[in-house]
């Protein structure tokens, strides 16, 4: 069965323990994911999150109305299988972390960025062991090697399922550093989804609203909301 059934025939989404996870079940049915892969999840508590997705469904399935499940075939069919992959290129966002890259003025700006990401990187440098270096404008830096080494380790640490929610918390805050302190408790995904909108909040503050502008980053930021609690189930 194709985890995207294209109508609703299933009186109730069940959990039952499925070797060393939990499996999804459309009354005596496992969920697969798209590849046709069985749907095993790490953790009770995210199998009945996938469950609940499945028994909110009515008539035509919404997979737009089901991001933990999205996730969770994520990691299965593309994560898994490609794990070194993925990791190394979520690294690599450590060579050109948002909070390296400083505004030269307006003198609030420059302040405000200071005021937020010093403290983040001063974290990092500590509880990471990867001091970053810091510069003004969009020129690209060498980090330091050893740095980015402690990094792609802190990556290479997670799981699949958590990869998969870990890719969101850096592809859209472009901040390896503070899907880190995310998954880390140094920050809560608000905090972080705030820190990283520090230039997009200045303009607004200057230039005022775009409507358009708006409604992509309150999708963006729901993104990150959602991934912070997919990452937290992951037990």
């Amino acid at each position: 069965m194709s985890a995207w059934t294209a109508r609703r025939f299933w009186t109730a989404a069940t959990v039952r323990p499925e070797g060393a996870g939990f499996a999804v079940l459309l009354d005596t049915r496992p969920v697969r994911t798209p590849l046709k892969a069985p749907l095993i999840l790490p953790t009770e508590a995210l199998a009945h999150a996938v469950a609940a997705e499945w028994q909110a469904q009515t008539g035509i399935v919404n997979p737009a109305k089901m991001p933990f499940t999205r996730t969770a075939n994520s990691a299965i069919d593309k994560v898994a299988p490609q794990f070194s992959e993925v990791a190394a290129m979520l690294a690599e966002y450590g060579g050109s972390d948002l909070l390296c890259y400083r505004a030269t003025d307006p003198e609030d700006l420059v302040a405000r960025q200071a005021a937020a990401w010093d403290p983040l990187l001063d974290w990092a440098a500590r509880a990471l062991g990867a001091p970053l270096t810091v510069t003004q404008g969009v020129i690209h830096i060498a980090q330091p090697e050893t740095s980015l080494a402690a990094l792609g380790a802190a990556v290479l640490a997670l799981s699949p399922f958590q990869l998969a929610a870990f890719h969101d918390l850096v592809a859209i805050t472009g901040s390896l550093v503070l899907a880190l302190a995310v998954t880390r408790g140094r920050l809560t995904a608000e905090e972080a989804w705030t820190v990283s909108r520090i230039d997009e909040d200045w303009q607004i503050e200057a230039w005022g609203q775009d409507e358009e502008a708006a409604e992509t980053a309150a999708l963006k930021r729901a993104a990150v909301m959602q991934a912070d609690r997919f990452y937290a189930l992951c037990g």
